[in-house]
């Protein structure tokens, strides 16, 4: 006599549970691989954060520029390119820390600072220890840059008169270096290549400051 054995009929809640389990899953994979990829793709690289940095210090410098070239002639242009060459984009410990843009040397009784620097001499590059100017902001610190070239050094006055009356940046880079303001023979060009690379020009067009 055969008997019939019965299937065991499965269990509602325990494949409910497998159901919820695995649609749990799924969410939490859809939102761990979201989280990732956006972390990767609203995440600046190194680069990115470099270059925001260095247009934010831009920014801040134009408006000072500016009136710098309404009170002198000097190029704005000109004035930003020197304010990033010469301090890095505002990161050298002279200019984050003392806000000396312009690598002015101090002489005489007034805040100063001793610091490492390059120079050019004999046809190579070497550290010499330097005095430099303190200044409280960075306004200052233009305000300087512009009084020298209006009124040039102690032995020559018009030390700097061809870059008063310079009308173009590429003239007036060539006049800064002739003029003898860095030891750097290349000075010039780096300076142009400075205003071409991040289109400084277009600010010394401006004229509402």
């Amino acid at each position: 006599m055969k008997y019939k054995t019965r299937r065991r009929k499965p269990n509602r809640r325990q494949s409910l549970l497998k159901q919820l389990i695995f649609i749990f899953l799924v969410i939490l994979g859809i939102l761990v691989y979201n989280k990732i990829f956006n972390n990767q793709a609203q995440k600046p690289s190194e680069a990115q954060l470099q270059e925001i940095n260095e247009h934010k210090f831009i920014k801040e410098i134009a408006p000072l520029a500016q009136k710098s070239q309404k009170e002198s002639q000097v190029l704005a242009s000109i004035t930003i390119a020197q304010a990033c060459l010469e301090s890095n984009f505002g990161k050298s410990e002279l200019a984050s820390k003392y806000h000396n843009l312009f690598g002015v040397k101090a002489s005489d009784d007034v805040p100063k600072v001793s610091l490492a620097t390059q120079e050019y001499e004999n046809g190579q590059w070497v550290t010499v220890q330097g005095v430099f100017r303190v200044y409280p902001n960075f306004a200052d610190s233009v305000s300087a840059h512009t009084q020298l070239f209006l009124y040039g050094t102690t032995w020559n006055s018009k030390q700097y008169a061809s870059v008063l009356s310079a009308t173009d940046y590429k003239t007036a880079a060539k006049a800064v270096q002739n003029s003898g303001y860095a030891t750097d023979p290349t000075y010039a060009d780096k300076l142009i290549n400075m205003i071409e690379t991040y289109h400084l020009n277009q600010y010394d067009k401006s004229s509402s400051i």
